[in-house]
């Protein structure tokens, strides 16, 4: 019965697609370390309207996003069948409510990317561009003042998000079907420098510090005993060679007399 309400709730006057169907993050094998402190990628909506596309017709795909704090209320992105214009910064990145993030063609679900090409390092850059979407990947737009386009801006980390596909029929301005919101993805955390993992041995950063600072103090204890080693053998050295000029001049001042008595 809750399930049956919440997508009343999300489907209420609104074209709604199967109510299994919803964006999913990619799987760890095509998108490691994700998502990302800024980042999410989600893999492209193949095959999932298909039973709505006509001959004819022109369509495209929006991508949605909304940070899960925002209100069912304001989650709506269909206004009178057109798609909600509603950019990144009006929704201060979401917290207001959902934000247009992307725009891309229907994904063909008749000649769909080999995923088996993944392992061929000349394919798999091309694969990963036709399977996934990474939402947050623009770090520029926000800063362009000539940028018009959709606005694609790092997302926050340590912060939970939801994602929506819709099919707009680009012919008539109209939507033609949406998925549900995707389940809660959270973007990793900023770590703090006394938990920093440091393998092997796990230390904390302030032991990190702590053992920085005694390995140059052991460097200059050793430069140092290595420099009292080198004074006290030259001044042996020297010592030596001022001993042997003395016993020479002793000798020598022994053999004068010798010489003058004879």
């Amino acid at each position: 019965m809750c399930n049956a309400w919440v997508v009343l709730v999300f489907c209420l006057g609104q074209l709604c697609a199967d109510q299994s169907l919803k964006p999913q993050i990619a799987a760890s094998r095509l998108a490691a370390n994700n998502p990302t402190l800024t980042t999410v990628s989600l893999e492209k909506p193949f095959c999932m309207f298909d039973s709505s596309l006509r001959p004819n017709k022109s369509y495209a795909i929006y991508l949605y996003a909304m940070k899960e704090s925002a209100s069912a209320i304001s989650s709506l992105v269909i206004n009178s069948s057109k798609p909600l214009d509603s950019t990144f910064q009006q929704t201060r990145g979401g917290q207001l409510g959902p934000y247009k993030a992307a725009l891309f063609n229907v994904p063909s679900c008749a000649t769909p990317p080999k995923l088996a090409d993944v392992g061929d390092i000349n394919k798999v850059s091309d694969v990963l561009k036709q399977y996934l979407f990474r939402v947050g990947d623009d770090g520029t737009c926000l800063y362009d003042p000539n940028f018009l386009g959709i606005c694609n801006p790092p997302l926050a980390p340590d912060t939970t998000y939801r994602f929506k596909y819709l099919l707009l029929d680009t012919t008539e301005g109209t939507v033609k079907e949406q998925t549900l919101w995707s389940d809660p993805i959270k973007t990793r955390r900023v770590k703090l420098p006394s938990k920093i993992d440091t393998w092997p041995g796990r230390r904390s950063g302030g032991m990190i510090v702590i053992t920085s600072i005694l390995s140059v103090l052991m460097f200059l204890l050793l430069a140092g005993f290595l420099a009292s080693v080198s004074s006290v053998v030259m001044r042996s050295e020297d010592s030596s060679a001022e001993t042997r000029k003395m016993s020479q001049t002793i000798q020598q001042s022994e053999l004068k007399p010798q010489l003058s008595s004879e």
